[in-house]
């Protein structure tokens, strides 16, 4: 990927090394950070996409038919480096989505 990820952009991007219960391997992610903020620092703020659905509260639903399946976990986030983890554009998630997202993890950072 040559541009910078913008925020709501779908990528495919290297989860590993990981430790513990944080998912690993190579897997799409939701883009969380501003395309401003990935371009000046080279990390991005994503959240990583599984397609096992279990029902957690901070599960986002894909829609059906999109170029991703899954829900995206937005209490795993994590900033990563998308040169070196060689994140490569699927697509654009829904507004919906992005914005569901971004509901929850700013209810993570701001829970007492």
């Amino acid at each position: 990927m040559v541009r910078a990820p913008a925020r709501g952009a779908l990528i495919w991007l290297s989860f590993t090394p990981q430790s513990g219960r944080e998912q690993a391997g190579r897997r799409p992610a939701l883009v969380v950070s501003s395309s401003t903020y990935n371009s000046k620092v080279g990390l991005a703020l994503v959240c990583p996409i599984t397609s096992r659905v279990k029902g957690y509260p901070f599960e986002v639903a894909l829609p059906e038919g999109g170029p991703v399946q899954g829900v995206v976990l937005a209490d795993q986030l994590r900033s990563l480096d998308w040169r070196s983890r060689e994140a490569e554009l699927i697509a654009n998630a829904p507004i919906a989505v992005v914005e569901r997202v971004l509901q929850l993890v700013g209810a993570l950072l701001s829970s007492p």
